[in-house]
């Protein structure tokens, strides 16, 4: 179907037009485009990660907003979404995966190590060195004072069960590896992973 608009039609539909714009109309179209809400993912940094809630392990993808790293600046994160791409969760993420951006920004979030001294009624916050430090040099006493080279009969046993290990579930085939062997190599006998707890 072809239109056929003669000039007369033309000048009229124009004049019609002008004559809308003049009782106040014009505006509509410019108050339409300011009403429109910019998308809200613009100008963030995505960062994949991994939902820590369970042993799951759903993909989940970060949106923030302000980070520069040459400067040494963290961002703000913005919205958390499940990742499309993850072959776990395909996108979805349950009520808790999906209510992450209050777990994130909840102000009694530990975010820092802490230490409760002996006598002490109260957690103070340490750096992450110190706290590494305290727990190695922890480690290292109760293994010299447990270690167990050999049984009642004279057999080589090397183990240490007065300290236990929980691993995160929420790892790679490879860190899940690594932990093993790094926990079995001190011969601690007491391992496990929290998707059995």
């Amino acid at each position: 179907m072809q239109l056929e608009l003669s000039r007369r039609g033309f000048l009229g539909t124009a004049a019609a037009g002008t004559a809308i714009g003049a009782f106040g109309f014009g505006g509509a179209e410019a108050a339409l485009a300011a009403s429109i809400r910019p998308y809200k993912l613009t100008g963030t940094t995505e960062t994949r990660s991994t939902c820590p809630y369970c042993s799951v392990a759903c993909g989940v993808i970060m949106y923030s907003k302000g980070a520069d790293a040459a400067k040494g600046k963290r961002g703000e994160i913005v919205h958390i979404e499940g990742d499309p791409d993850h072959p776990t969760n395909r996108g979805t993420l349950c009520p808790k995966g999906a209510a992450l951006l209050d777990f994130v920004k909840a102000p009694t979030r530990t975010t820092k190590p802490m230490v409760r001294k002996p006598g002490s009624d109260k957690f103070e916050p340490i750096s992450w060195d110190a706290a590494l430090d305290r727990i190695a040099r922890l480690m290292k006493d109760d293994r010299d004072k447990n270690f167990v080279a050999r049984n009642r009969d004279g057999a080589t046993v090397n183990r240490w069960i007065t300290t236990g290990f929980l691993a995160a579930s929420a790892t790679t085939n490879e860190t899940a590896f690594l932990t093993y062997k790094v926990v079995r190599s001190t011969g601690m006998l007491v391992f496990d992973n929290q998707a059995r707890v």
